[in-house]
């Protein structure tokens, strides 16, 4: 496949399925590769396709900083000022510090904690789908984007229906500015804004017990919380939040369907299985493309010279099927073991913070659709994120047996 037909940046590379023969070719050919991008987006970047310059770059906070960003482009929608910074885009010590405060809610024992009512939501959310009684819904409004919203929702203390509401607008926020236009993303930021202020507000004046009042009450950088520090702890767990449940759960079965015999071997064995059928979906899918940083002094990838000041973009999706760590990586089998994937950032300071609440929403929602759907298929395309940023889809149109 010739390098001038590799577009990383274009939103529409990623659409119904990332561009493995681009992955592929790169890995073999030129790993540390030099993308060109829009002009007033920045000067371009180095794109990252083996796993193990992932995990490297990923790992080493000290040569390659999530400070500006960890967005693709210099000009992406992004609150933090010098005095303001999201935990995202925070290095040690700082992020440290900043991890701290929400590390109660997501240890792993606060994650088993919290499985009992993540189990109710499943069943909650699959009960209002057969409750419709017409055997047809859209899995990913309907099923895989409600479990994170509620569960967000019930962290931060706020009613469930704000939850889904809240989600509508992260799609916003990551869709590309080509799709839907500079207007749409910076209204759906103004209203998350919003409301946040609104939250942090009366958790001022009426402090509970939520993650929403432990973190108005903090203090942070040496000063007490504001409301901007506050929109920003609260935009990172409302966007990051629902990203991989929703994504992986739309995207896997997506993938289970068109993979039968798998989704068959999952149906025979459900309880057996699941465990390792979610590793190797969060593999195979790679809900999040990719993530960004910005080498802090002249340096070396693979023998590559990178510049003090250059973007570093490791691709996750490559990584997962980098044929030097996965056999067969192209295959989805959901008895892979081990399975070492990258999905949620392969380890060092930015290790996703929810992972394991995560994988305890993924499972919840899988048991109950394998076990209450046993007929479940798709009636319809999907339709697909315009992101380079976040994988999977906006909408699957399935049908199920009412009877």
């Amino acid at each position: 496949m010739p390098v001038t037909h590799i577009d990383l940046h274009d939103h529409r590379s990623f659409a119904g399925g990332q561009p493995h023969e681009a992955f592929d070719w790169l890995r073999t050919n030129d790993p540390v590769h030099r993308h060109a991008e829009p002009a007033d987006e920045g000067p371009g970047f180095w794109a990252l396709t083996r796993y193990d310059d992932v995990k490297e770059v990923g790992r080493d906070a000290e040569r390659f900083s999530s400070s500006p960003t960890i967005m693709m482009a210099d000009s992406a929608n992004d609150a933090s000022d010098g005095e303001h910074i999201m935990m995202l885009m925070a290095d040690p010590p700082v992020h440290t510090r900043m991890r701290r405060l929400l590390s109660r809610e997501f240890t792993p024992k606060s994650a088993q904690l919290l499985a009992p009512r993540v189990a109710e939501l499943a069943t909650q959310i699959v009960d209002a789908v057969v409750a419709k009684g017409t055997g047809e819904f859209d899995l990913v409004t309907e099923l895989a984007g409600e479990m994170p919203s509620f569960v967000i929702a019930e962290i931060l203390g706020i009613p469930l229906e704000d939850g889904r509401s809240l989600y509508h607008l992260t799609e916003a926020l990551h869709s590309s500015r080509e799709a839907i236009g500079i207007e749409a993303q910076q209204a759906a930021f103004a209203q998350m804004f919003a409301y946040s202020q609104q939250v942090f507000a009366d958790r001022i004046a009426n402090p509970t017990d939520d993650l929403s009042s432990v973190l108005a009450s903090a203090e942070l950088h040496g000063r007490p919380t504001d409301e901007l520090d506050f929109f920003l702890w609260f935009l990172l767990l409302v966007d990051a939040g629902g990203d991989t449940t929703r994504n992986l759960v739309g995207a896997g079965m997506h993938a289970l369907f068109e993979h039968p015999d798998q989704l068959a071997l999952l149906r025979s064995d459900p309880e057996r299985l699941m465990p390792s059928a979610i590793e190797e979906l969060l593999r195979f899918v790679s809900p999040v493309i990719h993530m960004r940083r910005t080498a802090t002094v002249d340096t070396q990838i693979r023998g590559v010279d990178i510049a003090e000041g250059d973007k570093v973009i490791m691709f996750y999706g490559a990584a997962n099927r980098d044929p030097e760590v996965f056999d067969r990586p192209h295959e989805l089998d959901i008895t892979r073991s081990p399975n070492p994937h990258v999905a949620f950032g392969g380890g060092g300071p930015h290790f996703c913070l929810g992972a394991h609440l995560a994988r305890i929403e993924i499972a919840a929602l899988l048991h109950e659709v394998i076990n209450r759907l046993p007929d479940l298929a798709p009636s319809g395309e999907p339709s697909w994120m315009a992101s380079n940023f976040i994988y999977g889809p906006t909408s699957l149109p399935v049908t199920f047996s009412t009877i």
